[in-house]
């Protein structure tokens, strides 16, 4: 799908992006300008072989160049609309975050209700807003893995499993690692972070517990990672040009009607703490993401699931806007 020039809006006077000629066309990374023109990194960078990824590998010195780049208007530049936005990266590594906004969290706790729990919303709402303070005060993220095989781009259909009852959506700012990071202490954290993209993690809500075994817990796997389920990009804005990553505004449309739209002050644990956690475990590399949570709004909370049809339209201060259309796969 090609994308209008317009919706290149984003912080900064450049952005990456990964695109093609037509939907086959090969993959090749680009330096997108807030005008909507496009140059071609590999002849930039005179490497055939360039990636978005390799780029990162050197992120280094590959942003003296790129901000110079930006600048030299004696450089050739395509018309965005003439190409395909696809994922801006493939990561080796995918770091997702679960219960990071504090009002999420807590809308979540209310609409799974446990069997045989008869309390009252508010005392229900109470619980889990303990259940906040707590994890803040004990310092204690949550992340798990996903698979990079997940992600699709920006503007592709999202294709719904036929086995997935309560498809959802989750909105979320991913933050791009474009330096080695393992064990590192939060006050150095957004150093390891080359920019910023949007990720929308979509999750079904019926598989994420096991109902075979309810003591193995949450099902990651089933709930999260079917092909196409996490939609990234369409850009990867410089860290530079993003001011305050905790101050950020994110809105989901779903159909023209905003379901989310919440500030990243929301969030219990910053991008800075999230980055510093996961790589007190993993070894983060670069062109990983680490996606920071999802805030207060999803199909849960409105009792209104995805459906074959709906249009997602996902954006984030600075970061662009993302649009996908569900299909739903044929049962089989």
């Amino acid at each position: 799908m090609k994308s209008a020039a317009a919706s290149a809006l984003f912080a900064g006077p450049f952005a990456l992006a990964t695109l093609s000629e037509g939907r086959d066309g090969p993959a090749f990374p680009a330096l997108v300008t807030a005008d909507g023109r496009v140059a071609d990194l590999r002849l930039a960078f005179d490497d055939d072989r360039l990636t978005l990824r390799t780029l990162l590998d050197d992120w280094q010195h590959a942003l003296p160049r790129l901000r110079a780049l930006a600048h030299d208007d004696a450089a050739a530049r395509l018309p965005l609309a003439d190409f395909r936005v696809r994922a801006p990266v493939e990561p080796r590594q995918v770091f997702q975050s679960g219960a990071n906004y504090r009002q999420h969290v807590i809308d979540l706790h209310v609409a799974h209700r446990s069997p045989g729990d008869d309390r009252s919303e508010e005392e229900r709402r109470a619980e889990a807003a303990e259940i906040m303070d707590r994890r803040a005060a004990e310092d204690l993220p949550y992340v798990f893995i996903g698979l990079p095989s997940a992600l699709t781009g920006p503007y592709d259909d999202v294709v719904l499993p036929a086995w997935a009852e309560q498809p959802d959506w989750e909105l979320e700012v991913a933050a791009v690692i474009g330096r080695p990071a393992h064990r590192v202490p939060v006050e150095q954290a957004l150093e390891h972070v080359a920019g910023y993209t949007i990720a929308n993690d979509l999750t079904d809500r019926a598989t994420v517990f096991r109902r075979d075994m309810p003591q193995i817990g949450t099902d990651w796997l089933r709930s999260k990672n079917a092909p196409g389920f996490t939609p990234l990009g369409p850009w990867l804005v410089p860290a530079e040009s993003i001011a305050d990553p905790g101050n950020l505004q994110l809105t989901l449309k779903l159909n023209g009607e905003t379901m989310q739209d919440e500030s990243t002050k929301d969030m219990i644990f910053d991008v800075a703490r999230m980055v510093s956690y996961a790589s007190q475990t993993a070894r983060l590399l670069p062109g990983d993401l680490v996606l920071t949570g999802s805030p207060t709004g999803n199909g849960m909370h409105w009792g209104r699931l995805l459906r074959d049809g709906d249009v997602m339209e996902g954006s984030v201060t600075g970061l662009g806007t993302q649009r996908t259309r569900c299909v739903a796969e044929a049962a089989s």
